[in-house]
């Protein structure tokens, strides 16, 4: 699942349109529905995003042992 796609399932599941949430963190429905289309979301805006929905956001390698790399 791409970041994008992500992302619209969160809306569904916050119930939090993408207009509303492009309103939250700043940007113009417009623009943040072109970053998606192009899946171009940056560290900061899934940040940002996380904290305009209040959830948590992880990103994270896991190693073979389940050592984690943050």
């Amino acid at each position: 699942m791409t970041t994008s796609e992500q992302i619209r399932v969160l809306c569904v599941r916050t119930g939090v349109s993408l207009s509303e949430l492009a309103r939250r963190i700043n940007q113009t429905p417009q623009n943040f529905n072109a970053k998606l289309k192009r899946n171009t979301i940056t560290q900061d805006e899934l940040n940002q995003i996380a904290k305009a929905l209040n959830v948590t956001y992880e990103q994270y390698f896991v190693l073979g042992n389940g050592e984690l790399v943050k």
